[in-house]
């Protein structure tokens, strides 16, 4: 039993002549003919009772009639979820994001997936550090993710926003009057920070600065997240070098100061593997290009 075959009986049974079934499934009528014949071999059984003048369901033809339009329209589906899918309509793509920077991004994408592409569940996981992120893309364990700009073998990124670095600190520390405040101001101060071996783009950064402007920073403590960075500095532990968005994070005590001089910023890009073959984040990725514009 075919699914032509199928689809040649229920043509036949709705229409109750050869000649308007055969022009319905764009057929010539002896080739229709001879797929219920062989349906009628297959099942051993006659399902139509033929002649000259008219065409009329046996009981075997009535009782295949329900059943044979179940499986027709369930061969529909399957046809039509292969397309979607090949066409990257449907299917799961799990995106990372990291840290304060990629807060406006995520919803922005998110809701843009949600709308564009309903078949697509994207499934968000928050990553603690760039280098952990990109290892995880890099390993298939995540398929996108927002991370800090840099150059990896085998990861295709477009950088979507800058991210200017700022200091965070205590209300109550003596240079929290200033406007602004120079690198070099910060050389006696201790500073609360990212792990250095966690692969933060911020510490990288905030060490950069300090070196080019003549010290090596002092850590009072490393602290896994913005957060607990934040509150740390304003319980007065020392001060930071944080990204600008983390001024969405609100706590008491806590300022923010932009940076004397050259301004420096923090590249954030949308990252996945170069090589890939899942249509559905193909799709997503089309769909990133249009609602998050590339400044590369």
């Amino acid at each position: 039993m075919e699914i032509r075959q199928l689809a040649s009986f229920v043509a036949v049974a709705e229409e109750l002549h050869f000649g308007r079934a055969a022009a319905r499934l764009h057929l010539a009528q002896p080739a229709l003919s001879q797929q219920i014949r062989r349906l009628e071999r297959d099942l051993g059984a006659t399902l139509f009772e033929r002649n000259t003048r008219s065409v009329r369901l046996t009981a075997a033809g009535t009782a295949l009639l329900g059943p044979a339009r179940e499986v027709l329209a369930a061969a529909g589906v399957a046809r039509r979820s292969v397309r979607a899918a090949t066409a990257g309509e449907v299917g799961r793509v799990t995106l990372g994001y990291v840290g304060a920077s990629s807060y406006d991004a995520v919803p922005r994408l998110s809701r843009a997936v949600a709308a564009d592409l309903p078949g697509i569940e994207l499934v968000l996981r928050s990553q603690t550090y760039s280098g952990e992120a990109l290892g995880q893309i890099a390993a298939g364990d995540l398929d996108l993710g927002f991370v800090s700009w840099t150059q990896r073998p085998g990861i295709s990124m477009r950088v979507v926003r800058d991210e200017e670095l700022v200091v965070a600190l205590p209300d109550s520390h003596p240079l929290a009057d200033r406007e602004e405040i120079a690198v070099e101001e910060l050389a006696g101060e201790r500073f609360v920070t990212f792990p250095a071996a966690r692969g933060s783009a911020v510490r990288e950064a905030m060490t950069d600065l300090c070196h080019e402007a003549g010290f090596v920073p002092t850590v009072a403590q490393e602290v896994p997240d913005a957060y607990n960075l934040l509150t740390l500095v304003g319980a007065g532990l020392g001060v930071a070098v944080v990204v600008e968005s983390s001024r969405r994070i609100q706590l008491d005590h806590v300022v923010f100061r932009p940076l004397a001089g050259r301004r420096r910023a923090l590249p954030i890009a949308l990252a996945w593997r170069s090589r890939h073959e899942s249509p559905a984040l193909e799709a997503v990725l089309r769909v990133a290009e249009r609602v998050l514009p590339s400044l590369d």
